[in-house]
């Protein structure tokens, strides 16, 4: 029988993910569109508190997920500084731009997502659901429900948008879908939060038509 493999330490070329996390999602949606299949995948166990242990916050000093270690030995984190990486090695099929106009205005939209859209959200669920209470100590309930408020907001915005655009950042798929589609599932799963539900036609469209995807299976 072979010796076990080092879970931390060989040199192979992996990525670091925890199931149903949102940011690892991102990655591995964006990985999935483009049809990768040669990064081996490593799930940290966040609830055991693997993320915090010596031998992870030496590849990822925060203790953050996802994480994409080369097989030098450097690891890169971040997910948008991952999906850029990815975008260069593997470019099709295009996701974030194919020359700096474009570039700069799907950012923005990815940006605004992530930033105004996704963050509230997450920190809603951190700050007010007993589940998170691990990962989140002290928790903010007032915090959390402020939170909500904001991104849902930010929601209706989006829905206006989608009722003049097919996709986030104008008319083609591009990572902006992919952070806010992400982003809604973990609220969908976890708050309970559904477009459609607060009167968002638009925006509950949207995201039925990007889970049919294949890469939303992932």
């Amino acid at each position: 029988m072979a010796p076990p493999q080092p879970r931390w330490t060989d040199r192979t070329m992996k990525l670091y993910i925890a199931p149903r996390a949102p940011n690892p999602r991102r990655v591995q949606m964006f990985m999935a569109e483009k049809g990768i299949t040669d990064i081996p995948q490593v799930a940290v166990d966040l609830n055991a508190g693997e993320h915090r242990s010596d031998a992870f916050r030496a590849k990822s000093p925060l203790a953050k997920v996802p994480a994409l270690e080369f097989d030098d030995g450097r690891v890169l984190t971040e997910t948008r500084a991952i999906c850029t990486w990815l975008e260069g090695r593997y470019p099709e099929p295009n996701l974030m731009g194919v020359d700096y106009d474009e570039r700069a205005f799907i950012e923005m939209a990815d940006r605004r997502i992530e930033f105004y859209l996704m963050a509230p959200l997450a920190n809603c669920i951190r700050h007010t659901h007993p589940g998170l209470a691990v990962l989140e100590q002290p928790q903010f309930p007032d915090y959390g429900r402020s939170q909500a408020a904001k991104g849902y907001e930010v929601a209706r915005w989006l829905d206006a948008q989608l009722a003049r655009q097919p996709f986030m950042a104008g008319d083609r798929f591009t990572i902006a879908d992919i952070t806010a589609f992400c982003g809604l599932e973990f609220a969908r799963g976890l708050m309970k939060f559904k477009p459609g539900d607060e009167g968002m036609t638009a925006l509950q469209t949207w995201r039925d038509r990007i889970a049919e995807r294949p890469s939303a299976r992932v």
